[in-house]
Order: C-alpha cells, then structure tokens, then sequence
C-alpha cells in the first residue's frame, strides 16, 4: 500500500508508521514534527491547525490506497476529507465515544454521546464528542473508513504513565520494600491494550479496507490480577497493601491518572467498566493481543528510562504518606 498517516511521530502515530513499514508498506507521514519521524517513512512537516497555510497540500496530488487519521479535532477531519483522495480511511476513535459505561463492555450498536458541533475542542470534557464528529465525518465519506475504537493504551511510549505506574512502583518500593499501595478493589475491571497490537490492527485495517466501527482494547482483566502481574514483571517481593477507597480519598489520592493518583482504577459506580469493550469483531478481522505482562515489561523500560516526573500515580513522598498512614 501506499499509505498516508496524519501524525506519525509519537507513541501510536509512530507505532502504526513502524508496523506498517514491518509489513511492506510505503509510508508517508504529514505532522508537525515533535518527535524525530521513524526511518523508512516520507516525512512532510506541515501544522493541520492551521488552514490558511494549506498544509495538507504537498500530500494531496494524489491519490492514496488508505490514509490514517489520529485526530481530535473535527475540523482537522473535515479538512482531510475535503482536501484529500483516499481509496480507504482509518479513524482512530475511542472508548469514551460511547455514551454511559456498562460493566459487561460496551458493543460497536450501542448509543453514542451527541456529536460535538464545533471545529474544535473548548477542553478535555469534549474528547468524546469530538471524537463522534469524526467519526461520523469519516463515515459519510463515501468510501469505506474504518472506525477504530481504541480503548487505553499502554506499553512503551505511554507519556501518560498509567500503564507503566504499577510496574515501576513494585519495581521500586519505598521503605522496607515490603508493601505497595493500591486501591481495596480487587474486581474493579480493566482493560489495556498494547501499543503495538492496536497498531498492527490500524494496517490490517488499511489493508482489508474494514468498514464500520471496531472496539479495539485487550481482555478485561480485574484489577487484582493487573497488580499481580505488575508485581510479577517488576521481579519484586513487595506485595499489594489494600486501602479502602474511602481512606484514599481522605489522603487526597485521586482515581485513574494525573498526580498523586492510583491510576487504572476509578472509584465511581457509575463509572465501573470504563474502557472495557466487546472486542469480538475487532478479533474476528485480524485483532491479536498479545499477553498483559509484555504490555505491562514494555512500559516498564519505558519507565525506567524516563525523564523528569512521572505525570501519574504517586510520588515516594507519597507512597511513604499513604503507607504510614493506614498501617
């Protein structure tokens, strides 16, 4: 294939721009450049924000047997549409398109939240309606446009560091290494999907011009058994120390990301299942994931090789705090 993505040089983008040279592909990437573009790929420097500039200009003189789109922005996707040629569009969606969680994950027929009606976001809140702007752009295209779900991603790259938290902090335990914090909420459902698996399913999806939406997450798995596997790839003998979810929102310790947090974890009823998919269709067409712990090892290197504050979970400072205040 000759294949167009628009970003391609940072933790996905740049993964999908890999797995698709991997497999034979001639790889062109438009972006504004913030990270050094792999080897191998055409790069095309260009600000997608701006429209005056006509940055999608030196890519549109032809035509493309797929273009991957990692947008936000609505505009963004509306301006693609209008100024490029494409046999095939990928879209790379989300989880949080989806209107309401559901404890058994949801399916690619369930509601979605409104579509958001301006051409960019205002904020974060607007991540999910953005999104189904997008998605219903590329949907109306019409071509055939694969809508990928994605649901949290994690492994090497993950800036984010809620994949990579719980390794690391078994790898790393403060005081007399025995303990590590971590929510009392042993079946809380997770679901984490590796960089390079959504990846490899973003070029099949090129590939077999997929129609139609696709949730694209790992297995639900329950929080119990992703700290055990932390625990596992960190080689550690510290051990889970439970605090209720009540104490920790006493200490300030906030749910899922950000700092001083327990991230993949979410102490909201109405929230339980968040980013839990059916994956079914997604399988059926090509979707492997690969085993939590090489996810989980990867962000660990990652981790381990990272640069100033961890974005996510808890400091020692506060790991320290936390421990001595509920032992």
């Amino acid at each position: 294939m000759e294949l167009l993505l628009l970003g391609g040089t940072a933790f996905l983008g740049r993964q999908i721009a890999l797995s698709a040279l991997a497999d034979g592909h001639s790889v062109t990437c438009l972006a504004r450049g913030s990270a050094p573009p792999p080897e191998g790929v055409t790069f095309v420097p260009g600000d997608r924000d701006d429209d005056a500039a006509d940055a999608l200009a030196p890519v549109a003189g032809r035509r493309w047997d797929a273009v991957v789109d990692l947008t936000s922005q609505p505009g963004r996707a509306r301006r693609a549409l209008r100024d490029l040629r494409a046999d095939h569009w990928v879209f790379v969606s989300t989880a949080n398109v989806y209107a309401g969680t559901t404890p058994a994950g949801h399916r690619e027929t369930d509601a979605l939240t409104p579509a958001l009606q301006a051409e960019v976001m205002a904020g974060p809140e607007d991540y999910g309606a953005a999104k189904v702007a997008c998605e219903q752009l590329y949907a109306g295209s019409g071509t055939t446009a694969t809508l990928v779900r994605s649901g949290l991603i994690g492994g090497a790259g993950d800036t984010s560091g809620r994949s990579g938290y719980w390794p690391w902090r078994f790898a790393h335990p403060v005081g007399d290494g025995s303990a590590v914090a971590v929510p009392d909420d042993p079946g809380f459902p997770c679901a984490l999907v590796d960089v390079r698996d959504i990846a490899s399913f973003v070029v099949t999806a090129a590939r077999e011009r997929l129609d139609g939406p696709y949730n694209v997450t790992g297995p639900t798995t329950p929080l119990s058994e992703v700290l055990a596997t932390a625990a596992e790839v960190a080689g550690t003998a510290a051990r889970p120390h439970p605090v209720p979810p009540a104490r920790l929102a006493e200490l300030g310790v906030n749910p899922w990301m950000g700092p001083r947090s327990m991230p993949l974890w979410i102490d909201d009823p109405t929230m339980r299942g968040f980013g839990t998919m059916d994956t079914s269709r997604a399988r059926a067409a090509g979707l492997v994931t690969r085993p939590l712990a090489e996810t989980l090892r990867a962000a660990l290197a990652y981790e381990e090789n990272r640069e100033g504050e961890r974005p996510t979970g808890l400091t020692d400072e506060e790991e320290h705090e936390v421990l001595a205040a509920v032992r």
